[in-house]
């Protein structure tokens, strides 16, 4: 797959039309073919993949080839690929996630999902996302992003995007001399604080808050989380087919 002029390339995220790092990921591929940005109108984080099924999508055009949709990850692609576009895209990338999508991560993500949703229609996509670490108060490098982004797609370019799968890109927020490399990765088990924050409204009725901070990664020290944390790119192959096929052979002795 040659990216260059001719092809189409789809960019959307979960962060909302107006991120950062949508914005550097227009950069990156700046030059490299017919780039169109149709992403969420506000941030969707954490929206994995639904769709707004039971009220309207509505879209605002900003600029030329640059929509907003009032709706999470996977509509914006869904419609951008089957309504907004004059054609097929050849190509989607989604983010750059301010954050990282490392793990288990991946089932929250709607970052991973707009590329997924994109996948599950044999269009080859590619999720990117910035790992800040455990420092919230991080700078966010967002021209290492682009170097690696690049790089990246030189290897699309090069090699292509093997069908129904969904490469996550995370790359570390460190200056670009000092990355270690680049690393294909299996999945780690990313492991969060248990957090429930009871609250109670102006009107007396009880409220809550969810989800704790990041604890560690478990999993073998080829594992993206621990990868990424010692400052190497991971590239982690997402499959669409989600069987397991090892308990499969278990639970043939179920059947009858």
């Amino acid at each position: 797959m040659l990216i260059g002029v001719g092809v189409r390339i789809l960019l959307s995220n979960d962060d909302g039309i107006e991120a950062a790092g949508l914005a550097a990921l227009r950069r990156a591929v700046e030059g490299m073919g017919e780039v169109w940005t149709v992403a969420p109108a506000t941030e969707q984080s954490a929206k994995s993949h639904s769709f707004t099924m039971h009220e309207p999508l509505r879209v605002k055009r900003h600029e030329e080839r640059r929509i907003s949709v009032n709706g999470t990850p996977a509509d914006a692609v869904y419609l951008a690929m089957h309504g907004l576009l004059p054609g097929k895209p050849d190509l989607v990338l989604s983010g750059i996630n301010c954050g990282s999508n490392l793990g288990t991560d991946v089932h929250y993500s709607g970052t991973v999902a707009a590329a997924r949703e994109a996948a599950n229609h044999d269009v080859p996509a590619v999720a990117f996302s910035l790992h800040l670490g455990r420092d919230t108060g991080q700078v966010a490098l967002w021209d290492t992003a682009i170097a690696v982004v690049r790089e990246v797609l030189d290897r699309v370019s090069r090699h292509g995007v093997p069908p129904m799968t969904v490469l996550n890109v995370n790359i570390p927020n460190r200056p670009l001399a000092e990355l270690r490399g680049v690393r294909t990765a299996t999945m780690s088990h990313r492991r969060y604080e248990t957090l429930v924050r009871e609250s109670v409204d102006l009107r007396g009725q009880p409220y809550y808050w969810i989800g704790g901070p990041h604890l560690w990664f478990s999993g073998d020290e080829h594992a993206d989380g621990p990868l990424c944390d010692q400052g190497f790119v991971t590239l982690t192959p997402l499959a669409l087919d989600m069987t397991d096929r090892a308990a499969l052979d278990l639970l043939r002795c179920w059947e009858r």
